[in-house]
């Protein structure tokens, strides 16, 4: 129905749209209107500062299969790094270079155009389609937990997150934390010290103190609801290698933190009298973000002396699903069949939206995180996706909701 042309140029438009961190309701309100032009109904539901998720529903009954996606982006950095204009899509060799080809607007344009032509072509012989896409995905998720805490996801059978996932089908993904630790001192001249309180000072401790006792805690835990041995190669690992690769394995599959950021001080001569240390911490369920939360209160209470405030900005739990399912099975044929591909599944150690989207249901839920695009290419500089993997995921998505829908 649609040109080749007709695609590129429709993925191009969002591109164009800069919805970096508080900007998606003009994408929302731009896929409305087109979705509108085929008497699709949607709704674009504000969430303040710029922000809004957009639903459309089409069908009726069972099986409800939920698709969804994130209509933000990061920002793109210097432009002057990059090949292209960010913000203006740029084919060049086969792909499709800009800010959010990958990460995910051609994820949501497939699923659009899927949405389309099952509809003019009158394709789906039972059941109905959610299309949910989110604000926030990129920062602190509001947009999937507004469908979660508003029911969207409590009568869908089956979802597709079209997230970039090379080769690899995702049914289940870690859960994220992030903790800032405040600490606060008094200034002085750095000639007389002790007139001072330096807040840098303990605050090193407190990065060292958790990191031993998070090395503790987790030391004589067994940790078995994820198995990335199936995917390890994705992750650093290295075929036939079996002792690295099982190390490897352990490592991820259990809660760890990062120390990712840490500020202190205005000028070399001063005591600081202010420092942070940012962290984040990806969990699993048998050390879950509970315990995470217990630790660092312990931790900080061993420091009663120092002057510290702790922030948590995200909490989000695991995502977990079993991929034993009819659902993943036909979504790993038909990827194998149409985007030429051999897949792999397995969980990812990133986070999605399903950690909210999810929260309703139990492991036998049949999900999968599965979309166009590299996830090495996610927030980089020259991101970009294959055109005919982007032109090939709209058949994938049509075949996949459709077969399913209609058995």
């Amino acid at each position: 129905m649609y040109s080749t042309e007709e695609k590129i140029q429709f993925l191009a438009d969002l591109i164009a749209i800069d919805s970096v961190n508080g900007k998606e309701k003009q994408v929302a309100e731009h896929i409305q209107a087109f979705l509108k032009s085929h008497d699709i109904d949607s709704e674009v539901i504000d969430l303040g500062d710029g922000r809004a998720d957009l639903v459309a529903n089409y069908g009726s009954g069972k099986p409800v299969i939920g698709i969804s996606g994130h209509m933000d982006v990061v920002a793109a950095g210097d432009p002057s790094a990059w090949d292209f204009d960010p913000f203006k899509m740029t084919e060049h060799e086969g792909n499709l270079y800009g800010r959010g080809t990958a990460d995910m607007k051609a994820g949501v344009a497939a699923f659009i155009f899927a949405l389309i032509e099952i509809k003019e072509n009158n394709l789906l012989e039972k059941g109905s389609i959610r299309l949910m896409l989110t604000a926030a995905e990129e920062s602190v998720q509001t947009g999937s937990a507004h469908f979660h805490e508003n029911k969207y996801m409590d009568d869908v059978d089956a979802l597709i997150i079209g997230e970039p996932t090379g080769n690899v089908i995702n049914t289940a993904n870690k859960g994220s934390m992030n903790f800032t630790i405040h600490s606060k001192g008094r200034a002085a001249h750095s000639s007389i010290p002790r007139v001072g309180v330096n807040a840098i000072t303990p605050l090193l401790k407190f990065v060292l103190r958790i990191e031993e006792a998070m090395e503790e805690a987790i030391k004589n835990v067994e940790f078995s609801s994820f198995d990335f041995s199936d995917v390890i190669v994705n992750f650093g690992g290295v075929e036939g290698d079996e002792e690295g690769n099982k190390a490897l394995n352990d490592f991820l599959r259990s809660t760890f933190l990062t120390n990712s950021m840490f500020t202190g001080g205005i000028q070399i001569n001063s005591v600081p009298d202010t420092a942070s240390a940012s962290f984040n911490v990806r969990t699993v369920n048998e050390f879950d973000n509970e315990k995470v939360k217990a630790l660092f209160n312990d931790v900080l209470a061993e420091f009663n002396e120092a002057d510290f405030d702790l922030e948590m900005s995200l909490d989000l739990a695991p995502a977990i699903t079993t991929g034993e399912n009819d659902f993943v099975e036909l979504a790993h044929k038909l990827g194998e069949d149409i985007v030429k591909k051999q897949f792999m599944v397995g969980p990812t150690t990133g986070v999605t939206d399903a950690s909210n989207l999810l929260l309703s249901k139990d492991e036998d839920f049949k999900f999968i995180i599965m979309g166009p695009g590299q996830t090495s290419l996610a927030h980089q500089v020259n991101e970009h996706v294959s055109k005919d993997e982007y032109l090939n995921y709209i058949d994938l998505y049509i075949q996949l909701i459709t077969q399913y829908a209609n058995k």
